[in-house]
């Protein structure tokens, strides 16, 4: 396959030395070089949207630090089973008429049973019939789920790596690095695109940020989003209190990405609603040309949706698709201080790591 598109090859065999000295550019060098890297593969002035739901909240029997679903935490997060199909689709709509063109489903599983997968098949075919991409993470899936899974048509399975193969046992005892890597190789074998990034701000130290960038360069096929999570700490949770990461820090792991990863989306994750509009534009600058895009991502708050489009007015972008909620039965259609999504009681896994399964 064929990954570059009228520009240099893309690369896998980054080493760490090289992935430093990006790092360690002066700061306006770093920002021209992934604009320029951005270009080459993209409108500059267009921001793809996608909306996520926690199709199935809490009682996850996993470790990972920055998350509040997991059954080993006392956050206070009130569990739910798998939301029933017609809620998913409701959400689906609004987020399309919203002008979403994605629909991510989340789910707390270590890996799904094959009941429940079917289950979930039901609801991509419901979310595609709506017209809109579709992705989920349901934890570690096996050859065969994945298999069923592209049978179904879904369009992307994300998978996170979070961090380095060196810190990631500071932060997650139950399911190895080499785990997360079998889950991505099962994705890629049954052809769905890959959705696979990281959390920063977890305490690690920036060796281990540029070593999560070329740990996901260096895989067979890039993939094809890249969602950078800016941790969204929870009372809790043993990352609770950890020093944030500085803001410039955090615009310098976007510009990076995008350098080694040109002609992925790189997207805005978690921890925008933490963000200054100047912050979230100078990663539009280095390269972001994806945000998650409602109140709510999963169990952490997002800008609201009207706030995010008067941003990207008042930078001269736009979404890859305009809203109209005229699609929408004038009953259903949300109030202007509505969430794209469903809005409910329910909300979903912090995703820290916007779907970090």
């Amino acid at each position: 396959m064929t990954e570059s598109i009228g520009a240099a090859p893309l690369r896998h065999d980054w080493r760490a030395e090289e992935v430093a000295e990006l790092f360690a550019l002066p700061f306006a060098d770093l920002i021209f070089r992934a604009q320029s890297a951005h270009r080459a593969h993209f409108d500059a002035n267009a921001v793809q949207l996608s909306t996520l739901m926690s199709i199935k909240t809490g009682a996850c029997p996993e470790d990972c630090a920055y998350c509040p679903q997991s059954v080993r935490f006392d956050t206070g997060l009130e569990r739910e089973a798998l939301l029933p199909l017609e809620q998913v689709r409701d959400a689906a709509q609004r987020a399309r008429a919203a002008g979403a063109t994605r629909f991510c489903m989340g789910a707390a599983w270590r890996s799904p049973k094959d009941r429940d997968l079917e289950k979930v098949i039901d609801m991509v075919q419901a979310v595609r019939d709506e017209g809109l991409e579709t992705c989920v993470t349901l934890g570690m899936l096996k050859a065969q789920q994945a298999k069923k899974l592209k049978e179904a048509g879904l369009d992307y399975y994300n998978h996170n790596l979070d961090t380095s193969p060196e810190y990631y046992e500071d932060i997650i005892t139950t399911r190895t690095y080499d785990d997360r890597l079998d889950t991505l190789e099962h994705v890629r074998d049954a052809g769905i695109k890959v959705c696979c990034g990281g959390i920063v701000g977890m305490g690690e130290s920036p060796t281990d940020r540029a070593e999560l960038l070329r740990q996901l360069a260096n895989l067979p096929e890039h993939p094809q989003s890249v969602p950078i999570n800016n941790l969204v700490q929870v009372e809790g949770t043993p990352l609770h209190g950890v020093d944030p990461i500085d803001p410039l820090d955090f615009v310098r792991t976007i510009a990076v990405a995008k350098i080694m990863m040109p002609a992925s989306y790189v997207r805005l994750s978690a921890g925008r609603e933490e963000m200054s509009e100047a912050v979230q534009t100078l990663c539009f600058l280095a390269g972001a040309n994806s945000i998650f895009y409602g109140d709510q991502l999963l169990t952490t708050a997002n800008p609201a949706h009207l706030k995010d489009l008067a941003l990207l007015e008042k930078l001269g972008m736009a979404p890859e698709a305009s809203p109209k909620y005229s699609d929408l039965e004038p009953a259903a259609a949300p109030s202007p201080e509505a969430a794209p999504q469903a809005r409910s009681s329910r909300c979903g896994r912090n995703t820290a790591a916007a779907g970090a399964s």
